[in-house]
């Protein structure tokens, strides 16, 4: 999968000692996370993630993170969108 980053992005992930996880980034990073976000939700691969480290588009102190898509079966009656 093919990440297209907008120039000036700033991504970073911290946990906090409550094992929060704090996910800071400025518009160009939450625009370029959105864009990575919905690639990764219309792979229909099974096991499909995508890894965010200090190599790989965040911040030299951030902690990696690890987003992975769960299968879900195809929209039918039973199935609602929610705006």
């Amino acid at each position: 999968m093919q990440h297209y980053w907008i120039n000036g992005f700033e991504i970073a992930v911290k946990v906090e000692h409550d094992r929060s996880v704090v996910l800071k980034a400025n518009r160009e990073g939450l625009l370029s996370l959105a864009r990575v976000f919905e690639q990764l939700a219309a792979d229909t691969t099974r096991g499909a993630h995508i890894h965010l480290d200090r190599f790989n588009a965040l911040n030299d102190d951030s902690a990696e993170l690890i987003v992975e898509r769960i299968p879900t079966p195809p929209l039918n009656e039973t199935h609602t969108l929610v705006k």
